[in-house]
Protein backbone atom coordinates (compact mmCIF):
# COMPACT_ATOMS: atom_id res chain seq x y z
CA UNK A 1 0.00 0.00 0.00
CA UNK A 2 1.38 3.56 -0.90
CA UNK A 3 0.80 6.65 0.69
CA UNK A 4 -1.47 8.27 -2.25
CA UNK A 5 -3.79 4.68 -1.36
CA UNK A 6 -4.28 6.23 1.74
CA UNK A 7 -4.17 9.68 0.87
CA UNK A 8 -5.50 10.77 -2.14
CA UNK A 9 -4.31 13.82 -3.83
CA UNK A 10 -1.35 14.27 -1.04
CA UNK A 11 -4.28 15.19 1.53
CA UNK A 12 -5.11 17.98 -0.05
CA UNK A 13 -8.80 19.34 0.76
CA UNK A 14 -10.88 21.16 -2.45
CA UNK A 15 -11.03 24.79 -0.73
CA UNK A 16 -11.61 27.46 -3.44
CA UNK A 17 -9.60 29.82 -2.26
CA UNK A 18 -6.16 27.63 -0.76
CA UNK A 19 -4.93 25.91 -3.61
CA UNK A 20 -2.21 23.95 -1.29
CA UNK A 21 -3.76 22.93 2.00
CA UNK A 22 -3.38 19.97 2.46
CA UNK A 23 -4.56 17.32 5.58
CA UNK A 24 -1.63 14.89 6.78
CA UNK A 25 -3.86 12.55 7.88
CA UNK A 26 -3.19 8.93 6.30
CA UNK A 27 0.87 9.34 6.11
CA UNK A 28 2.04 6.38 7.29
CA UNK A 29 3.79 6.54 10.56
CA UNK A 30 5.58 4.80 13.63
CA UNK A 31 5.08 1.29 14.48
CA UNK A 32 3.23 0.83 11.26
CA UNK A 33 0.59 3.50 11.86
CA UNK A 34 -1.13 6.00 10.11
CA UNK A 35 -1.83 9.93 11.18
CA UNK A 36 -4.84 10.72 12.30
CA UNK A 37 -7.17 12.74 9.44
CA UNK A 38 -8.66 16.19 9.92
CA UNK A 39 -6.22 17.49 12.77
CA UNK A 40 -3.15 18.64 11.31
CA UNK A 41 -3.29 20.95 8.17
CA UNK A 42 -0.54 22.51 6.38
CA UNK A 43 -1.05 25.57 4.08
CA UNK A 44 -0.77 28.95 2.62
CA UNK A 45 -1.83 31.82 3.70
CA UNK A 46 -5.36 32.26 4.93
CA UNK A 47 -5.55 35.80 3.40
CA UNK A 48 -7.10 34.06 0.17
CA UNK A 49 -10.13 31.61 1.96
CA UNK A 50 -13.26 32.68 1.08
CA UNK A 51 -15.68 32.76 3.92
CA UNK A 52 -17.14 29.33 3.14
CA UNK A 53 -13.38 27.74 3.63
CA UNK A 54 -13.37 29.68 6.52
CA UNK A 55 -16.15 27.71 7.83
CA UNK A 56 -14.98 24.66 6.40
CA UNK A 57 -12.10 25.01 8.93
CA UNK A 58 -14.17 26.10 11.56
CA UNK A 59 -16.75 23.41 11.03
CA UNK A 60 -15.65 20.46 9.03
CA UNK A 61 -12.16 20.24 10.98
CA UNK A 62 -12.44 22.14 14.25
CA UNK A 63 -9.95 24.31 13.94
CA UNK A 64 -8.34 25.48 17.21
CA UNK A 65 -4.88 26.75 16.63
CA UNK A 66 -3.29 28.93 13.39
CA UNK A 67 0.17 29.13 13.45
CA UNK A 68 1.78 31.46 10.72
CA UNK A 69 5.48 31.62 10.20
CA UNK A 70 5.78 34.45 7.89
CA UNK A 71 7.42 37.74 8.34
CA UNK A 72 6.16 40.93 9.54
CA UNK A 73 5.84 42.54 6.02
CA UNK A 74 3.84 39.26 4.50
CA UNK A 75 1.31 40.06 7.53
CA UNK A 76 0.85 43.90 6.83
CA UNK A 77 0.12 43.13 3.10
CA UNK A 78 -1.65 39.51 3.13
CA UNK A 79 -2.87 39.09 6.85
CA UNK A 80 -5.05 35.96 8.11
CA UNK A 81 -8.00 37.03 9.55
CA UNK A 82 -8.20 35.13 12.40
CA UNK A 83 -10.45 37.09 14.22
CA UNK A 84 -13.19 36.07 11.44
CA UNK A 85 -12.84 32.36 13.05
CA UNK A 86 -13.51 32.37 16.48
CA UNK A 87 -11.94 30.37 19.11
CA UNK A 88 -9.02 29.79 16.70
CA UNK A 89 -5.56 30.51 18.63
CA UNK A 90 -3.28 32.99 16.70
CA UNK A 91 1.10 32.04 16.70
CA UNK A 92 2.89 34.52 14.77
CA UNK A 93 6.35 32.75 14.52
CA UNK A 94 8.51 34.05 12.02
CA UNK A 95 11.19 31.54 10.89
CA UNK A 96 13.28 33.63 8.43
CA UNK A 97 13.15 36.67 10.87
CA UNK A 98 16.67 38.35 10.07
CA UNK A 99 18.47 34.89 9.00
CA UNK A 100 19.58 35.53 5.29
CA UNK A 101 20.45 39.11 6.66
CA UNK A 102 22.57 37.21 9.27
CA UNK A 103 24.34 34.38 7.11
CA UNK A 104 25.33 37.56 4.84
CA UNK A 105 27.26 39.84 7.84
CA UNK A 106 30.47 37.42 6.84
CA UNK A 107 31.99 38.69 3.61
CA UNK A 108 32.69 35.42 2.32
CA UNK A 109 29.09 34.13 2.54
CA UNK A 110 27.80 36.84 1.43
CA UNK A 111 29.90 36.01 -1.98
CA UNK A 112 29.24 33.06 -1.98
CA UNK A 113 25.24 33.71 -0.92
CA UNK A 114 25.08 36.30 -3.80
CA UNK A 115 27.02 33.98 -6.40
CA UNK A 116 24.37 31.54 -5.94
CA UNK A 117 21.42 33.81 -6.15
CA UNK A 118 22.37 34.97 -9.45
CA UNK A 119 23.92 31.59 -10.84
CA UNK A 120 21.86 30.73 -13.90
CA UNK A 121 23.75 27.27 -14.44
CA UNK A 122 22.80 26.04 -11.27
CA UNK A 123 19.23 28.29 -10.63
CA UNK A 124 18.83 26.12 -7.40
CA UNK A 125 21.84 26.37 -5.68
CA UNK A 126 20.26 29.59 -3.70
CA UNK A 127 17.97 28.07 -2.16
CA UNK A 128 19.98 25.08 -1.47
CA UNK A 129 22.43 27.40 0.49
CA UNK A 130 19.29 29.05 2.32
CA UNK A 131 17.26 25.71 3.88
CA UNK A 132 19.52 24.66 6.31
CA UNK A 133 19.44 28.27 7.54
CA UNK A 134 15.86 27.75 7.75
CA UNK A 135 15.73 25.38 10.49
CA UNK A 136 19.31 26.22 12.48
CA UNK A 137 18.69 30.10 12.20
CA UNK A 138 17.58 31.23 15.91
CA UNK A 139 14.57 32.26 14.23
CA UNK A 140 13.55 28.93 13.06
CA UNK A 141 14.42 27.39 16.06
CA UNK A 142 12.42 29.74 17.79
CA UNK A 143 9.57 29.38 15.58
CA UNK A 144 9.18 25.80 15.13
CA UNK A 145 9.44 24.97 18.76
CA UNK A 146 6.47 27.61 18.62
CA UNK A 147 5.06 25.03 16.21
CA UNK A 148 5.54 22.01 17.62
CA UNK A 149 4.43 23.44 20.99
CA UNK A 150 1.18 24.51 19.61
CA UNK A 151 0.37 21.11 18.28
CA UNK A 152 1.47 19.47 21.51
CA UNK A 153 -0.97 22.09 23.17
CA UNK A 154 -4.27 21.88 21.33
CA UNK A 155 -5.89 18.65 22.75
CA UNK A 156 -8.84 18.97 20.25
CA UNK A 157 -9.72 20.14 17.21
CA UNK A 158 -7.07 21.11 14.10
CA UNK A 159 -3.90 22.57 14.06
CA UNK A 160 -3.29 25.11 10.78
CA UNK A 161 0.53 26.45 9.97
CA UNK A 162 1.45 27.96 6.84
CA UNK A 163 3.78 30.08 5.12
CA UNK A 164 3.04 32.43 1.89
CA UNK A 165 2.54 29.34 0.21
CA UNK A 166 3.02 26.10 2.43
CA UNK A 167 6.39 25.46 0.26
CA UNK A 168 9.47 26.02 2.45
CA UNK A 169 8.73 27.28 5.92
CA UNK A 170 5.77 25.75 6.17
CA UNK A 171 7.66 22.36 4.13
CA UNK A 172 10.36 22.51 7.03
CA UNK A 173 7.68 22.89 10.00
CA UNK A 174 5.58 19.46 8.35
CA UNK A 175 8.85 17.61 8.18
CA UNK A 176 9.26 18.67 11.73
CA UNK A 177 5.84 16.96 12.84
CA UNK A 178 5.64 14.28 10.25
CA UNK A 179 9.19 13.72 11.70
CA UNK A 180 8.48 13.37 15.12
CA UNK A 181 5.17 11.30 14.32
CA UNK A 182 7.55 8.56 12.86
CA UNK A 183 6.64 9.39 8.92
CA UNK A 184 9.21 7.84 6.97
CA UNK A 185 11.96 9.58 5.11
CA UNK A 186 10.46 9.01 1.81
CA UNK A 187 6.85 10.19 2.71
CA UNK A 188 7.89 13.45 3.96
CA UNK A 189 9.90 14.17 0.94
CA UNK A 190 6.93 12.96 -1.56
CA UNK A 191 4.51 15.42 1.00
CA UNK A 192 7.52 18.00 0.38
CA UNK A 193 7.14 17.83 -3.21
CA UNK A 194 3.85 17.50 -3.58
CA UNK A 195 3.54 21.19 -2.88
CA UNK A 196 4.25 21.88 -6.74
CA UNK A 197 1.67 20.29 -8.18
CA UNK A 198 -0.75 22.83 -6.46
CA UNK A 199 1.41 25.98 -7.17
CA UNK A 200 -0.68 27.98 -9.85
CA UNK A 201 2.21 30.37 -11.31
CA UNK A 202 4.67 28.60 -13.55
CA UNK A 203 7.46 26.40 -12.98
CA UNK A 204 10.82 27.84 -11.62
CA UNK A 205 13.41 25.88 -11.04
CA UNK A 206 14.64 28.32 -8.49
CA UNK A 207 11.87 28.81 -6.56
CA UNK A 208 9.72 25.00 -6.57
CA UNK A 209 10.25 22.27 -4.14
CA UNK A 210 13.40 20.38 -4.88
CA UNK A 211 14.73 17.10 -3.40
CA UNK A 212 18.05 19.28 -2.87
CA UNK A 213 16.44 21.75 -0.67
CA UNK A 214 15.20 19.17 2.03
CA UNK A 215 18.03 16.71 1.76
CA UNK A 216 20.51 20.00 2.25
CA UNK A 217 18.60 20.68 5.44
CA UNK A 218 18.28 17.42 6.66
CA UNK A 219 22.40 16.69 5.97
CA UNK A 220 22.77 20.09 8.16
CA UNK A 221 20.39 19.29 11.41
CA UNK A 222 22.10 16.04 11.10
CA UNK A 223 25.66 17.33 11.27
CA UNK A 224 24.40 19.75 14.02
CA UNK A 225 21.96 17.49 16.16
CA UNK A 226 22.66 14.32 15.02
CA UNK A 227 19.70 13.64 12.70
CA UNK A 228 15.67 15.36 12.52
CA UNK A 229 15.02 13.77 15.76
CA UNK A 230 18.16 15.04 17.34
CA UNK A 231 16.66 18.52 16.09
CA UNK A 232 13.34 17.98 17.51
CA UNK A 233 14.64 16.90 20.84
CA UNK A 234 17.97 18.90 21.38
CA UNK A 235 17.00 22.28 19.35
CA UNK A 236 13.41 22.38 19.78
CA UNK A 237 13.66 20.71 23.13
CA UNK A 238 10.82 18.19 22.71
CA UNK A 239 10.92 15.14 25.21
CA UNK A 240 11.01 11.88 24.45
CA UNK A 241 7.78 11.75 26.39
CA UNK A 242 6.23 14.53 24.61
CA UNK A 243 6.83 12.43 21.34
CA UNK A 244 5.40 9.71 22.88
CA UNK A 245 2.05 12.15 23.86
CA UNK A 246 2.22 13.34 20.09
CA UNK A 247 2.10 9.99 18.89
CA UNK A 248 -0.68 9.07 20.95
CA UNK A 249 -2.95 11.80 19.95
CA UNK A 250 -2.26 12.02 16.05
CA UNK A 251 -1.31 8.56 15.02
CA UNK A 252 -4.73 5.38 14.62
CA UNK A 253 -4.08 2.11 13.47
CA UNK A 254 -3.34 1.32 10.00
Amino acid sequence: MTCTDTRPNFGRIDFEGLPNTRDLGGLPAADGRRVRSGLLLRSGTLYFATEADRRRLMEDYHLRAVVDLRGDDELAEYPDGVERMPGTRYVHADALKGTVAGISQDAAARAQLEAARTNDDDPASFMEMVYPHILLGESGIVAYRALLRCVLETTDGAVLWHCHFGRDRCGMGSMLVEAALGVPTSAIEEDYLATNRFNPDPADERTDANPRFIRAAVAAVTREFGGVMGYVRDALGISDAEVAELRARYLEDA
